[in-house]
C-alpha cells in the first residue's frame, strides 16, 4: 500500500495538542508581541521548542508545498516546525550520496519567498533556519544574495542576511561576515546589533582571534555598544575595555 504524505492540518493537530495557554503568555511577552513592538500581533499557542522538535519528526515527510502553507500560519510554533522540517529536508538533501541539487534550489526558493511575504519574522524563526537553508546554499556561489536583503527596509531580511554567514564561518571563512557588518554598522536596531556582535564573536571564537581584533581596530569607535559588547565577550577584560572605551 502507498504511503500517504503527511498534512499541514495534521501537524497543526499534533501542535495544539501540546498547547500550553501559561506557555503561550510567556511567550507573548518572551517575543514581544505588544503594540510597537518587533513581534507585534504574533500568536502563540505554547508549544515548547523540544516537542516542536518532536513534532518535526513525526511529520519529516511533509511536502514542500503543505510546508509553504504551515509557513502562512498566523500561529508562530506552526511556522517554527515547518522551518525545521524545511532544514532536515535541505540537509538531508545535501548530502553526497543523496545530493539533489534541484530539490536544494526549490528549497532555497521557497524559504526565500516566506522571508520576503514575512513569515520568517522574528529572531527565533531567523536563527534557526538560515544558517541551514542560505548559508550552505550559498558557501559555493555568489553571495550578492546576502547583500540586497541586508539592505532591505525589513529587519528580519537583514537578520537573516547576517545569520546566513554563520555557514560560513564554520567553513573557516570570515570574508561575508566582515562585508556585511561594514555595511550595517550603522543600523541601531536592537536585532541588528546583536546578530552583528554575535557573527564577529564567532569569527574569533571559530576561525581566529586576530581576524576579529583586525576589524575591530578598524571598526570599533563606530560600531554600537550592543554590537561591540557581543564582539568582544570572549576577549580578555582589558581588550574589552579599550575597545569599548572607543
Amino acid at each position: 500500500m502507498t504511503d500517504v504524505a503527511p498534512t499541514v492540518a495534521q501537524v497543526e493537530a499534533a501542535l495544539r495538542a501540546l498547547a500550553n495557554p501559561a506557555d503561550a503568555i510567556g511567550s507573548q511577552r518572551f517575543f514581544k508581541t505588544g503594540p510597537g513592538e518587533y513581534g507585534e500581533g504574533d500568536v502563540f499557542i505554547g508549544v515548547r521548542v523540544p516537542a516542536i522538535r518532536g513534532v518535526a519528526k513525526r511529520f519529516a515527510a511533509l511536502p514542500l508545498d503543505q510546508i509553504d502553507h504551515l509557513l502562512d500560519s498566523a500561529v508562530h510554533e506552526d511556522r517554527f516546525t515547518g522551518l525545521v522540517i524545511l532544514n532536515a529536508k535541505f540537509a538531508a538533501a545535501s548530502k553526497p550520496r543523496t545530493f539533489d541539487d534541484i530539490a536544494r534550489a526549490a528549497m532555497v526558493q521557497l524559504y526565500l519567498a516566506a522571508v520576503r511575504r514575512g513569515r520568517v519574522n522574528n529572531w527565533d524563526l531567523v536563527d534557526v533556519s538560515a544558517e541551514n537553508i542560505i548559508g550552505p546554499w550559498l558557501l559555493d556561489k555568489s553571495r550578492e544574495l546576502l547583500f540586497d536583503l541586508a539592505q532591505a527596509d525589513s529587519l528580519w531580511e537583514r537578520r537573516v542576511a547576517l545569520l546566513s554567514t554563520f555557514a560560513f564561518i564554520k567553513a573557516g571563512d570570515a570574508s561575508t561576515t566582515f562585508a556585511l557588518a561594514e555595511l550595517l554598522l550603522g543600523d541601531r536596531r536592537d536585532l541588528i546589533q546583536k546578530a552583528l556582535g554575535w557573527m564577529l564573536r564567532e569569527v574569533g571564537k571559530r576561525i581566529d582571534a586576530s581576524l576579529l581584533t583586525g576589524f575591530l581596530d578598524q571598526h570599533a569607535a563606530a560600531m554600537g555598544r550592543t554590537a561591540l559588547s557581543y564582539a568582544t565577550e570572549h576577549l580578555e577584560q582589558s581588550v574589552r575595555a579599550e575597545y569599548r572605551a572607543r
